[in-house]
């Protein structure tokens, strides 16, 4: 997997959730799934896809006779500058998002059961490979996804939403397993209801969820009356993309309101959204980014913040990144003049730990003024060496500063960092901070760094350096059912691998007869082999007989089970095409 160049380059925080296909895994009935899927497909989405998607499917490796191997399939996505892993299932969005921005596609290595090949509740690798993967080869698209992850990756969540993803993550694990109880999906249904109604108001992370699954995941492109598909659920769902151009799914044009329209992942959509064109999606992106912490900074920056009760990252003016979990803030009319952290904090410039300025620096929290010193017209991040001397600030002397809000820094001026001609930080010993009565600072707490700058520019989620700050992601606990077979349903698999090497090899057609009765005998209710015995009876030109018998067989599990009408006759629609 490990032979792409932009997987090496992987933070270590995101490798955490890379898990090894092991492609061995996948059983011929898998195989079968997967083809059957694709083959559908592409004989519909060739005509209502966006022009891109079969173009885009030779440029990404993908073949629709069997399932991507990720090896493979990172050699030739390394020629369009991306690459792909694997995972379990739904991971958090804002390590999904992260990993957009690395131009890392994420897949998630199981496959959708046998029981479910129209839809799957569960991100699976036909969802994935076939659906995400040969969008990104068009490059208007791929930048769109790309700068999506980017500003995704550093959008605020709340409490309420990892609860959410947690929830939603254990439905669709049980929803996945065709051996789980009825009354264990009921309940998580029920606890997935309950939660959804109970989550205040929405995050950062929550809104911009919203805008991805109405573009990269259901979006539609084009014209309002007749569009094309382009979102990857539409892309890799039989039943959905048909569905879909239909026209009691309402049909609204892509704007920022997309963000006030939640969904549920495990109902088809009532609704859809459609974009003129890819690069109308960057600018409901930049509209969106526009009212984010990391672009307004400030109050409600930090207030947010607060609230995630995670690690975040406040930017001063002078381009100081202060990344640790902010606890508490002074605020004066209106404006922040006082920052605190608690636990663990990093002082960054550009997204580069400063030296001297680690967790192990700053382990109790980090606190500073913001805002401009009293009496200084000049502001305080451009004072250069002889400004500071004329301000009576001189290595080894006493100092006493006093902000325009009314906080004061009295100690002993020790040093001070300046980059690109900006002053970051300036450090002082034996030193006392106050606002009014309130101590901010004791002297007997050791060395004060205090940030430099007039203002809060941006705040956004997460550690300016996240391998400078040591982040850790933790894998989700609740893995993916992993799929038993008894027996019977392994002899089954072999029949499945028979019929795949008779296509496959050409030869040995003849005992296509004794598969398919041993197939209805034993495993009355498969329709899917049928369909690939059929496929191969129909191109060979052999047995009209078999054909007979195969063509009764199916139209007897039709009669039985109406739900599974459409997949039936498609599959033989296209059988020996």
């Amino acid at each position: 997997m490990f032979e792409n160049e932009i997987i090496e380059k992987l933070p270590t925080h995101l490798r955490s959730f890379i898990v090894d296909q092991n492609y061995s895994r996948y059983t011929p009935q898998n195989q079968a799934v997967w083809r059957y899927v694709m083959r559908q497909n592409i004989h519909y989405l060739g005509k209502v896809a966006h022009s891109s998607y079969l173009e885009g499917l030779k440029k990404t490796g993908i073949s629709i006779e069997r399932i991507p191997d990720m090896k493979e399939m990172n050699r030739i996505l390394r020629k369009i500058g991306w690459a792909a892993v694997t995972v379990d299932g739904f991971i958090p969005p804002s390590a999904f998002m992260e990993f957009q921005k690395h131009k890392v596609l994420v897949i998630a290595a199981d496959i959708r059961p046998y029981n479910q090949v129209e839809y799957t509740p569960a991100p699976d690798i036909i969802h994935e490979a076939a659906g995400h993967a040969p969008i990104i080869a068009d490059p208007e698209y791929a930048s769109y996804l790309q700068r999506f992850g980017e500003i995704g990756s550093r959008a605020f969540s709340s409490k309420n939403d990892y609860d959410l993803y947690k929830i939603i993550r254990h439905l669709s694990i049980l929803k996945a397993d065709p051996s789980t109880p009825a009354g264990e999906i009921e309940e998580a249904e029920a606890c997935l209801k309950g939660v959804s109604n109970d989550m205040g108001m929405p995050s950062e992370m929550a809104l911009i969820r919203n805008l991805h699954w109405w573009t990269v995941e259901y979006g539609l492109i084009g014209d309002l009356k007749n569009p094309k598909i382009y979102g990857a659920g539409l892309l890799s769902s039989i039943g959905e993309s048909k569905s879909a151009l239909k026209d009691d799914v309402e049909k609204l044009p892509y704007n920022l309101d997309a963000m006030d329209y939640g969904f549920d992942i495990t109902k088809p959509q009532p609704r859809l959204f459609v974009t003129p064109d890819f690069n109308h999606l960057n600018k409901v992106l930049d509209e969106f980014a526009a009212q984010m912490a990391m672009k307004t900074g400030g109050i409600e920056g930090v207030l947010k913040a607060i609230e995630s009760e995670n690690t975040a990252t406040a930017v001063y003016s002078s381009g100081l990144q202060v990344s640790g979990t902010f606890t508490d803030v002074i605020v004066s009319e209106g404006a922040v003049i006082y920052l605190n952290t608690t636990g663990p904090t990093t002082l960054n410039y550009q997204d580069v730990m400063l030296e001297g300025h680690s967790k192990e620096q700053h382990n109790d929290g980090f606190g500073s003024p913001v805002g401009r010193i009293r009496g200084v017209l000049k502001p305080t991040r451009l004072l250069d060496d002889r400004d500071l001397e004329q301000l009576g600030i001189k290595t080894g002397k006493k100092t006493a500063l006093e902000f325009e809000t009314g906080v004061s820094v009295e100690g002993i001026f020790r040093n001070k960092i300046r980059k690109d001609g900006k002053l970051l930080i300036m450090s002082f010993a034996d030193c006392t901070v106050k606002y009014k009565d309130k101590v901010l600072f004791h002297p007997g707490w050791g060395v004060y760094d205090m940030a430099v700058g007039e203002k809060v520019v941006s705040v956004f989620s997460g550690p300016a350096d996240p391998e400078g700050f040591g982040l850790v992601y933790q894998p989700p606990e609740e893995k993916t059912h992993a799929l038993k077979y008894d027996e019977k349903m392994m002899a089954l698999h072999q029949l499945y691998g028979q019929v795949r090497e008779i296509r496959e090899k050409g030869k040995n057609s003849e005992a296509l007869t004794g598969i398919f009765d041993k197939l209805r005998k034993n495993y009355s209710d498969d329709w899917l082999l049928p369909v690939e015995v059929l496929e191969i009876v129909r191109k060979k030109n052999i047995d009209g007989e078999l054909e007979n018998r195969i063509l009764t067989h199916l139209e007897r599990i039709k009669n039985e089970n109406s739900q599974l009408t459409d997949l039936i006759e498609n599959g033989i629609s296209l059988a020996g095409k």
